[in-house]
């Protein structure tokens, strides 16, 4: 891993749509994309480098454990780290709005998704944690 790079996880079962989403947000300065189609393995790299991520987007089902157990795992490892659930299907779940509300899932992203607007959803919640971050470190 790079030094001073913020890490963003892209966990989606199909690796086509990991990969493309990772092609497109490549270049989001001090920003290293890392991509997994198992959510257990992305979990690992989580709680071994849960400092230096910034943001997790995973899709909401795949094999062995949903994105909401993921992502209610990643926030009780690091409440700053920023989340993003994505879906291709309405999401009718009371525990995804329970975990809305409680700020442990910080978006949504509706699947299809325009690159543009993937990228600019990513740049939104990266800026978010950086302030969030120097607001902490102050206190």
């Amino acid at each position: 891993m790079e030094i001073g790079k913020r890490l963003v996880a892209i966990i989606d079962d199909e690796i086509d749509i990991a990969n493309l989403f990772r092609d497109s947000l490549n270049g989001i300065e001090d920003t290293l994309v890392c991509t997994f189609t198992d959510p257990l393995i992305a979990l690992e790299h989580f709680m071994n480098n849960k400092h230096e991520y910034s943001l997790i987007m995973s899709d909401l089902k795949m094999p062995r454990i949903s994105g909401i157990e993921l992502i209610k795992k990643v926030k009780e490892a690091n409440p700053l780290v920023r989340t993003v659930l994505m879906s291709a299907f309405e999401i009718d779940d009371p525990l995804f709005e329970d975990y809305k509300k409680a700020e442990i899932i910080n978006g949504f992203l509706q699947k299809p998704v325009r690159l543009k607007e993937l990228r600019s959803i990513v740049e939104k919640h990266l800026n978010f944690r950086r302030l969030r971050k120097s607001k902490f470190r102050h206190l």
